[in-house]
C-alpha cells in the first residue's frame, strides 16, 4: 500500500486530539448498548435467538473489516472516517424511529459497516500522530475518554427507553455521532487523494489471502489475535446478556441503568493508572489478572440469584479495566508502522470475529440447560483458555 500523505492538519492536533474522540465513540456507544440486546429481545422473542442474530451480525462485520485494507487502496482514511461517521448519525437516527422489524435490521447492518471503519481508523490515526507519546499512553487517554463518555449512557437510555421506547434511545446515539463528525471536522486535517483503480474482483480476494496469511506468519500476531479474541468474546457477552439476565431475574430497567453505570466506575479509575502500570510491569500481569478473574466471577454468576448477582455484574468490571488499555497493544508492539495500516483489518476481525463464535456458543449453552445465566459457563472457559495462551508464552 502506498504511503498515506497528510497535505495539511491543525497545528494543534496530535495523536491526543484522535484519542479524544472517545468521548463521542464511548458515550454513544453507550446508549446503544444498554437497549440493543433488548430491541433484538423484542424482535425475536427468544435469547437463544439473540445470540444466533449478534452472531450473523458480526460475520457481516468480520468481512467489512478484512476488505478494510482494500478500500484505504482506493480512498483516504480521512474521507473514510468522516463518511462513516454521517452514517453512523443518519443510521441511528432512523432506527430509533424505525417500527418495522425488517427496517431495523436493515439498518443495523448498515450501521455495521460504518462502526466497523470508524474502529478501524481511530487507532490508526492514533498510531500516525502518536510522535514519542507511544501507544500505551494513547489508548488509556482514549479509554478514559470513552468511559467518561459511557457513564451517563446506560442511565438515558433507560429515561429514553422509559419515557418513549428501546429504539427512541438509539437518536441520541445519532446526535453524538453528528457531534463527533463536526469535532474531527475542526482537526482540518487534508489527505492526498489516491487514484481510483477498477478492482478485479478475483485480484481483490487474492490479496486479501495474502494479507491473512502474512498476517498470521508475523511473529507475535496468533498471540496477540488469540488474546483480543478472548477480551472481546467476553465483552460481547456482557454487553449481550447482562441485560436479559438482569430483565429476567425480575429487577426494572431502573435497576439494569444503575448496573450499567456503575459498572464503568472501575475503567475510570484505572485508566491512566494501567497506562503507568503498563510501562512499569509490562502487559502480561494485567492480562492474566483480568481474564483469570473474569473466569472466577463467571463461576459464580452461573448460580447466584438476586442482588448479589448484580454485584458480580458491577465487580468484574474490575476484571475488563484491567484489560482494557492493554489487550491491543500485543499488535501495536510486534508490528512497524508500516505494516500496521495493512494489518490492522485482518487484526480487527478478532474484535468481530468473538461476536460471531461467543453468541453461538451461548446459544447452545442456554438451548442445553434451559437458561439464560449459562451463557457464563462460556465466557468461564474462555477466560481460562486465554491466561492458558498468556502463561505459555513465558515457557
Amino acid at each position: 500500500m502506498a504511503k498515506d500523505k497528510y497535505i495539511s492538519v491543525r497545528p494543534s492536533v496530535s495523536g491526543f486530539s484522535f484519542a479524544n474522540l472517545g468521548l463521542f465513540t464511548g458515550f454513544a456507544d453507550g446508549i446503544y448498548n444498554a437497549v440493543y440486546s433488548l430491541v433484538i429481545l423484542e424482535i425475536f422473542r427468544s435469547s437463544a435467538i439473540v445470540g444466533l442474530y449478534v452472531a450473523l451480525y458480526a460475520a457481516f462485520c468480520m468481512v467489512v473489516a478484512l476488505f478494510a485494507n482494500e478500500l484505504f487502496r482506493q480512498f483516504s482514511k480521512v474521507k473514510v472516517f468522516y463518511f462513516s461517521l454521517l452514517m453512523l448519525a443518519a443510521c441511528y437516527a432512523m432506527m430509533g424511529f424505525s417500527i418495522r422489524p425488517l427496517t431495523f435490521i436493515t439498518l443495523d447492518f448498515t450501521t455495521g459497516i460504518a462502526i466497523t471503519l470508524a474502529q478501524v481508523l481511530i487507532p490508526l490515526f492514533m498510531s500516525d500522530f502518536a510522535g514519542k507519546v507511544g501507544m500505551a499512553k494513547l489508548n488509556s487517554r482514549y479509554h478514559l475518554w470513552l468511559n467518561i463518555g459511557a457513564l451517563f449512557a446506560p442511565m438515558i437510555a433507560v429515561a429514553i427507553a422509559n419515557q418513549f421506547s428501546n429504539r427512541a434511545a438509539f437518536f441520541a446515539s445519532a446526535l453524538i455521532y453528528f457531534a463527533g463528525w463536526m469535532f474531527f471536522k475542526y482537526f482540518r486535517i487534508v489527505q492526498e487523494d489516491k487514484k481510483i483503480k477498477p478492482a478485479d474482483p478475483r485480484r481483490t480476494f487474492r490479496a486479501l489471502w495474502k494479507n491473512s496469511v502474512a498476517f498470521f506468519r508475523t511473529p507475535g500476531m496468533l498471540r496477540a489475535y488469540i488474546v483480543n479474541f478472548g477480551y472481546y468474546s467476553l465483552r460481547a457477552m456482557r454487553y449481550l446478556y447482562v441485560p436479559i439476565v438482569v430483565i429476567e431475574n425480575g429487577f426494572s430497567k431502573d435497576a439494569l441503568g444503575w448496573v450499567l453505570t456503575l459498572g464503568i466506575i472501575p475503567y475510570l479509575f484505572l485508566s491512566e493508572f494501567m497506562g503507568r502500570a503498563v510501562r512499569r510491569f509490562g502487559k502480561n500481569i494485567w492480562l492474566i489478572l483480568g481474564f483469570s478473574s473474569f473466569a472466577i466471577f463467571s463461576l459464580l454468576a452461573t448460580f447466584v440469584t438476586g442482588y448479589p448477582l448484580l454485584a458480580i455484574f458491577v465487580l468484574w468490571q474490575i476484571s475488563g479495566a484491567l484489560m482494557e488499555s492493554v489487550h491491543d497493544l500485543l499488535f501495536f508492539d510486534a508490528t512497524r508502522k508500516s505494516q500496521q495500516t495493512r494489518f490492522y483489518g485482518v487484526f480487527r476481525t478478532s474484535v468481530n470475529f468473538p461476536n460471531v463464535a461467543a453468541p453461538i456458543l451461548a446459544a447452545a449453552c442456554i438451548t442445553l440447560f434451559g437458561a439464560t445465566s449459562a451463557v457464563w459457563f462460556v465466557t468461564a472457559i474462555i477466560g481460562a483458555i486465554s491466561v492458558m495462551v498468556l502463561l505459555a508464552r513465558g515457557r
